[in-house]
């Protein structure tokens, strides 16, 4: 049995909290929100509106403490930029794997988070580009970058209006896979304008448009529920643990690989 902590109770939390007690595989033991919060003390089955839970709500100021009695094999943290970066810190002193799902990292926190897993041994998942469908995207864009690399490239995504940082994570990470593609073709240094819109409630949607002079393909990915983070949670979740190390979901959902086999498997068709 895994056992859970969580740190971030808003909409994607709630939806994350559900998920994991719904595993068989694993056991939520510590939920935690801001000191500021007035969630803090509540009944997490009450918060959820389940059953209530033997799990009482906990503040980020008593993380310490909190792991010490708790003793959580992966931690799933979806606050803020801030938080997470102390929390990690923490987390990683104590040797509890984590998983990062919180968005507005800068490249150089990035590498604190790379630097926190080899030096204190333990496994860390950074997943701003948590589910499935979006990552395929990213593979795909990359793809396109390496072969249409005469192209011209550029990335909209659309959040709800409280979404803090702009433009996404995620639609950084598609931006530097498209980088990546086109690198891999010889082109360097090419622009990858990204717009974003803040409105309504809006998941997420991220939208790649790819031109060339005579014709145009179109990527997209849009999320109706959060319930999509849970499920990428899950599997960061399970991959992460007992494992050492610093991951991001391509290693997790080991997308190439899988398109690898499909073109052999064409090829072979093909022959």
């Amino acid at each position: 049995m895994i056992k859970v902590g969580l740190i971030g109770l808003g909409k994607t939390g709630h939806h994350i909290a559900r998920g994991i007690s719904e595993q068989n595989n694993m056991k939520i033991v510590a939920a935690i929100c801001s000191p500021k919060s007035t969630k803090k003390g509540m009944n997490l089955g009450e918060l959820l509106g389940t059953h209530k839970t033997e799990i009482k709500i906990s503040t980020s100021d008593e993380l310490q403490s909190i792991i010490f009695k708790t003793k959580p094999d992966v931690i799933v943290d979806f606050s803020k930029p801030s938080s997470t970066m102390e929390n990690a810190l923490t987390i990683s002193k104590m040797k509890v794997n984590l998983v990062i799902g919180t968005t507005g990292f800068t490249k150089d926190d990035i590498s604190k988070f790379q630097d926190m897993a080899y030096r204190f041994n333990n496994g860390i998942v950074y997943a701003p580009n948590i589910t499935l469908g979006v990552n395929v995207v990213m593979l795909l864009s990359n793809i396109a970058a390496n072969i249409l690399n005469k192209y011209d490239f550029q990335i909209t995504e659309i959040h709800h209006k409280n979404k803090k940082d702009a433009p996404s994570g995620t639609a950084l990470k598609i931006s530097s896979e498209i980088e990546n593609g086109l690198e891999s073709a010889g082109i360097y240094n090419k622009n990858i304008p990204i717009n974003f819109v803040r409105a309504g409630g809006v998941v997420g949607k991220h939208h790649v448009l790819i031109v060339g002079d005579n014709d145009k393909i179109e990527i997209s990915h849009e999320s109706f529920s959060r319930k999509a983070f849970a499920e990428g949670a899950i599997n960061a979740v399970n991959y992460i643990y007992k494992k050492s190390g610093y991951y991001e979901m391509k290693n997790i959902l080991d997308l190439k690989r899988i398109l690898y086999k499909y073109i052999d498997t064409m090829d072979s068709a093909l022959c």
